[in-house]
């Protein structure tokens, strides 16, 4: 039916044909299935490994002995604070260094452009090295925060130890969050550059028509523009930051990676252990893909 007053019909068409599976999608299907049966015979037969899942989940939920959380689970809840303020790092930063970068001012332009591509084309493994053993464990001595990260004698509230985690762990806690956050952020930074540059002339001009100052020209005119068109790209960074914050369990942070490191090498379920940690990952990212997906639709 072609009369259509409020666009319903037409979008429920859309959505019908969006999701109609196509005979590529069934190949790829098939394709998948028959590799994952064929892995699973393989395992089975040729490998000839004994699976011991009770053994593992058992491992895995296993309360510590002073009664706490399992320590699997410690190392999740410590995978997402260094997520969520590493995430909260990287935008911030990353805003302030694509506007820079943006910018026509060359004393703003030039450091952050030497920022972003130092970062860039560094190995992240080399760079958290790096800033590990020769920026962090200097930074923080000098800024004269060894006491209180390290654990003082002052009690800490609760909303304190959700956020932050135990206070003794704080100090490693801020080391990751900078690393996985720096590294981030100059990804973030090339991201909100591009959609920068992406917004027509015309934009400027009618901001600059209006009267409006830089603030609210920027707020009111470009940023809008520029979140829509960018939303895909952030998102796909922000999974790939949750994914990189395993790296950092090389300098003894200990988040998910690093935890099913000690458990798989304590245990020998190897197997087991690394598909649970990679299961547990790849929940988290589809999670956040959902959110992304929910959020881009609201923008539009």
């Amino acid at each position: 039916m072609n009369t259509d007053s409020t666009g319903l019909k037409y979008r429920d068409g859309a959505m019908k044909k969006k999701w109609r599976l196509s005979t590529l999608d069934l190949v790829l299907i098939t394709v998948l299935v028959v590799l994952l049966a064929w892995l699973g015979y393989r395992s089975s037969i040729g490998i000839n490994y004994h699976w011991r899942w009770s053994q593992a989940f058992e491992l895995v939920f296993t309360p510590t002995s002073n009664g706490g959380l399992p320590y699997f689970v410690q190392g999740i809840i410590s995978t997402l604070r260094l997520s969520i303020w590493g995430m909260l790092l990287a935008l911030s930063l990353g805003t302030l260094l694509g506007l820079a970068k943006h910018s026509n001012m060359v004393f703003l332009r030039v450091p952050a452009n030497i920022f972003i591509q130092l970062v860039r084309n560094i190995p992240p493994l080399v760079f958290i090295f790096i800033f590990y053993f020769f920026i962090s464990n200097q930074l923080i001595p000098l800024l004269g925060l060894s006491e209180l990260l390290r654990g003082s004698s002052s009690e800490i509230s609760d909303w304190q130890s959700f956020l932050f985690g135990p206070q003794s762990l704080w100090e490693n806690l801020l080391s990751g969050v900078i690393c996985i956050g720096l590294l981030s952020s100059a990804y973030v930074a090339e991201i909100v550059r591009a959609g920068l540059n992406a917004i027509p002339k015309g934009q400027w001009e009618a901001g600059q028509s209006l009267g409006l100052s830089t603030w609210h020209q920027y707020r009111d005119v470009i940023a809008p523009q520029v979140l829509t068109a960018i939303s895909p790209a952030l998102a796909g960074q922000a999974i790939s930051l949750v994914k990189d914050t395993s790296i950092v369990s090389l300098i003894s942070i200990q988040e998910m990676t690093f935890v099913g490191t000690e458990i798989a090498n304590s245990s020998g379920l190897i197997f087991e252990i690394w598909l649970i940690v990679g299961l547990c990952y790849f929940l988290l990212c589809f999670s956040l893909s959902l959110l992304f997906r929910k959020l881009e639709v609201t923008q539009r």
